[in-house]
């Protein structure tokens, strides 16, 4: 419990990895009390990630986000361990996503880690999919899996170490100016903050209204994902992770698993998302009609909300109109893969200092992420 004489330089709200790299970066030079609703950190969208990076992935920002974050996941600090290991990923198209596939191959900033196939190439490669499936794709050999679990207890660990605070079972049920700062009554206390981290997820804007803050028109969307048993001798060590097109399904291998999506994008509200039982059947429909695959029985299934931007790229920097509040949200999905990078961006921002060389050569600017150029007019 937090006394109410507390008093922190930073209150960063949201306990997913967005906030807890975020809150790690800062308190190397400040007082930071990192506040989550649930009883854990990273319960939402962080825990049911599909994590992989892959730098061919999202928007030109994501992608720009994710390059500047290769360096940290290829040799991270000591208190995080091995964060990847390989993988692959191979983009499929069917004959009618040719063409679109093809331009977007050609169009990637740098492709001298991708290599395209033809058909028959393909098919030698996945012989899982189902033969006529596929007219081409590409293949990138440098995708390697997420430790996401490691990165957070990594970041959680430098936080600590650092003397943050971390207040669980702490939902925000008001917040107000006071003084220069801020007052925030919490689940597990109140405390005062100068500076506010909205780093909220799917709550970002109900908590920029609760702060008196004019949201950014920020969009949860749920996915889905299944799980269900391979082949039997299946080998998942060596299989990449394989999505559609047009992103309309994936299938990547899991420990024992096969883990599979519909890719599906529902606007939803705020919620502890759930799937529905459409998407499940859809996503068995969309992954046996690629694959040469019968799911016999769905080990588990969940849902989780991925929000965006209108225009896909995070929302990074001080709110242009209210003093001392920070957004940190609209990661879309790629919260896990950016987060080295967009972490060491907002604590600069925050600071008040240029952003390292990485970021810079990855052509980010402040921007490219600006809270103003998504602001709502009026």
């Amino acid at each position: 419990m937090v006394e109410r004489s507390d008093i922190f330089d930073i209150a960063v709200v949201g306990g997913g990895i967005a906030g807890i790299s975020a809150a790690a970066e800062l308190a190397a030079h400040a007082r930071v009390v990192v506040l989550e609703a649930e009883a854990q950190p990273g319960y939402h969208a962080t825990g049911r990630s599909a994590a992989i990076l892959a730098q061919t992935y999202g928007s030109p920002v994501i992608r720009a986000l994710t390059r500047a974050s290769g360096a940290f996941f290829s040799n991270p600090p000591k208190e995080f361990g091995t964060l990847l290991s390989p993988r692959g990923l191979l983009r499929v198209a069917r004959e009618d996503q040719l063409d679109r596939l093809r331009a977007e191959f050609v169009s990637l900033e740098d492709t001298n880690y991708l290599e395209w196939a033809d058909r028959d190439e393909m098919q030698r490669m996945v012989p899982l999919l189902r033969p006529g499936y596929c007219a081409g794709g590409y293949r990138n050999a440098d995708a390697q899996d997420i430790d996401v679990h490691g990165l957070l207890t990594g970041y959680l660990r430098q936080f600590r170490q650092r003397g943050g605070v971390l207040m669980t079972g702490a939902p925000v049920a008001r917040i107000a100016r006071s003084g220069q700062g801020w007052r925030l009554d919490t689940g597990a206390g109140s405390l005062a903050a100068g500076q506010v981290v909205n780093a909220a997820g799917a709550w970002a804007d109900e908590f920029a209204r609760m702060a008196d803050v004019a949201p950014l028109d920020l969009a949860p969307m749920r996915r889905s994902a299944i799980t269900f048993d391979p082949p039997a001798g299946m080998q998942l060590k060596t299989m990449p992770m394989i999505v559609d097109a047009d992103e309309e399904l994936y299938l990547k291998p899991e420990v024992a698993h096969l883990l599979a999506s519909p890719a599906d994008e529902t606007v939803s509200p705020p919620t502890d998302a759930r799937p529905e039982e459409l998407d499940i059947a859809i996503c068995v429909d969309r992954i046996t009609k690629a694959f040469d695959l019968e799911v016999r029985r769905i080990e588990s299934s969940w849902a989780g909300l991925r929000t965006f931007a209108a225009d896909r790229a995070p929302v990074c920097g001080y709110d242009a109109h209210v003093p001392g509040f920070f957004w940190l949200a609209a990661q879309g999905g790629y919260g896990v893969q950016t987060a080295p990078a967009l972490s060491r961006l907002a604590a600069a921002l925050m600071q008040g200092r240029a952003p390292d060389a990485e970021i810079a050569a990855a052509g980010l600017t402040p921007e490219l992420v600006s809270p103003g150029r998504c602001a709502l007019p009026g």
